[in-house]
């Protein structure tokens, strides 16, 4: 069976925004989908991220699929760097993606170390990147830096922020259709 697995992001959980939309969407198209609680999300560490998305996917093969909101989407890198030489997924969605820390001392754990575009494209052969055209936080750059190191295919939506909670005027972000739809397509 097809196995989905979110990785929220940065002060997320489970229940948050898309993220059970999502979840009900992926199932009807017979998905199983995980959404781990990631520890201490106020102040994320890599190691602890790691060592629960290690645990949620077990053992990864051609129909685990990931997919990453913004720290969610470093996470997945530096699992896939993390793999054994033969282990491989089907492939990653990434939202609101991004190679530095922003800026943001809180998340510079997950940076301490260049990534490994090289070692990540071993372990999974599909990236769709998926960015927002006025998202406060990531750069449109970062859409580019993924397309060019991991070949990922990129899609974005306008006025859709961080893909999140309510900024300013805008609403939140309860509903992610090009997840659902990428994800069935890359599962084929």
């Amino acid at each position: 069976m097809k196995r989905a697995i979110i990785i929220h992001y940065w002060e997320g959980y489970p229940e948050y925004c898309w993220y059970p939309w999502v979840k009900e969407n992926l199932e009807k198209k017979d998905f199983q989908v995980f959404i781990p609680e990631m520890p201490e999300t106020g102040t994320p560490q890599l190691n602890k991220w790691l060592i629960t998305t290690k645990k949620i996917v077990g053992q990864p093969d051609k129909n685990t699929y990931l997919i990453g909101h913004s720290l969610g989407n470093i996470t997945i890198l530096r699992y896939l760097e993390s793999r054994q030489d033969n282990e491989k997924i089907g492939g990653a969605i990434l939202v609101a993606g991004f190679t530095d820390d922003l800026g943001y001392k809180e998340i510079s754990s997950f940076f301490k170390k260049p990534i490994d575009f090289k070692k990540i494209k071993n372990h999974c052969d599909k990236f769709i990147t998926i960015h927002s055209d006025n998202d406060p936080h990531v750069a449109l750059k970062y859409a580019d830096i993924f397309k060019e190191k991991l070949g990922a295919k990129i899609i974005v939506k306008r006025n859709k922020g961080h893909f999140s909670d309510p900024i300013e005027d805008k609403k939140s972000c309860l509903e992610l259709p090009d997840v659902v739809k990428t994800m069935v397509e890359i599962a084929k």
